[in-house]
């Protein structure tokens, strides 16, 4: 099928549509850039019922949330064989045909995506012009103001194709009080009140030269304390022996949360927090949504692009000739954020924390 392209002037709001399909499988901090699209097709559509297709890593970050009517997850270990695609294709199908989908918007544009929005019968099916893994020929390509511009504003390109008024930004992550309380639980098990002041330091990454040096956070670690400010720790579970080098190099350890706890517990630990320093990771942008100030250490991939969305952060990068190279490993050998000083990265730390 020949994709078509679409600009902002072509469409107009069609008021009949019913059920929508939003297709965002993953990773974390991509589903982040995209939940703004939810509450502003509901303020377009109020009277449509919105599905979201998403991975399990993903799922709590779209929990109780009143713009998104139903969750279907994709299991993607499921279709990953002929054995598996046989047995679970059809059923899959079946499943999202039920729903008598009239609009899908494909924000993920690859391959599986294109492949979902297809199948979901949906007659009308969007993507933005930067679809890979002929994905536009599935779907209409959406030309927006945005295309060159951050991730989250080409998303909401797509919303504002429809004719619909985006208004201001939303996330709309919903914290229940359980989760409140088990986050706070967990942050004094792990050795402080959560109305400590604290800076939540995020060390991991998943590209090699996206990671500040560890010794560097470690001494950042050592001059918050001396600061006043209490260093918390996080990671995933393969980010812990990331944690422990860090741990083993300060004075007195951080507070460390790493591996322990939900999506939605550790967004709470990252809303009360003074400040987060982090590099390109999911947690960072998870740390924005909830309106935390970040100091964002960029070097390969492009802050315009994947940068902390709004003001009141502060990016800091190396000034290599080659940053936005986009290459998960230098090809010249080079620890690409070590340029980037921890006096730096502290300076612009108490900057967020003393704004007023």
């Amino acid at each position: 099928m020949k994709g078509e392209v679409a600009t902002l002037r072509q469409e107009v709001p069609y008021l009949s549509y019913t059920n929508i399909l939003i297709v965002k499988l993953s990773a974390i901090g991509d589903v982040i850039h995209a939940l703004p699209v939810a509450p502003a097709l509901k303020k377009c559509f109020p009277q449509a019922r919105i599905t979201w297709v998403v991975e399990k890593p993903a799922y709590d970050l779209l929990t109780n949330n009143p713009n998104i009517d139903e969750i279907i997850i994709f299991d993607k270990a499921k279709f990953k064989t002929l054995t598996g695609l046989l047995c679970n294709v059809p059923g899959f199908i079946s499943e999202l045909r039920k729903r008598r989908f009239d609009l899908a918007l494909d924000l993920q544009g690859l391959f599986k995506s294109a492949a979902i929005a297809y199948l979901s019968g949906a007659p009308k099916r969007l993507v933005y012009c930067n679809a890979r893994e002929y994905s536009n020929k599935v779907s209409k390509q959406v030309y927006g103001p945005n295309r060159e511009g951050h991730v989250v504003d080409r998303y909401l390109d797509v919303v504002r194709a429809l004719g619909c008024d985006t208004g201001s930004l939303q996330y709309c992550i919903n914290i229940t009080s359980a989760e409140e309380e088990m986050a706070a639980a967990k942050l004094k098990l792990a050795g402080m009140d959560i109305a400590s002041k604290y800076v939540v330091l995020i060390p991991g990454t998943n590209w090699p030269n996206k990671c500040w040096p560890l010794p560097h956070f470690a001494q950042l670690a050592n001059k918050l304390y001396e600061a006043n400010l209490i260093p918390v720790i996080t990671g995933s579970p393969n980010e812990q022996h990331l944690v422990q080098k860090i741990l083993e190099q300060t004075n007195i350890p951080p507070v460390d949360i790493s591996a322990k706890t939900s999506l939605k517990e550790l967004a709470y630990i990252l809303q009360n927090a003074s400040a987060v320093v982090a590099g390109d990771t999911g947690p960072m942008h998870l740390a924005v949504a909830m309106e935390t100030p970040v100091v964002a250490l960029f070097g390969p991939t492009d802050p315009k692009r994947n940068g902390p969305h709004g003001k009141g952060h502060i990016i800091l990068r190396p000034g290599h000739s080659c940053q936005n190279c986009w290459k998960r490993q230098c090809p010249d050998g080079k620890d690409c954020l070590a340029d980037i000083q921890v006096g730096q990265v502290f300076d612009a730390v108490m900057r967020l924390v003393n704004h007023p």
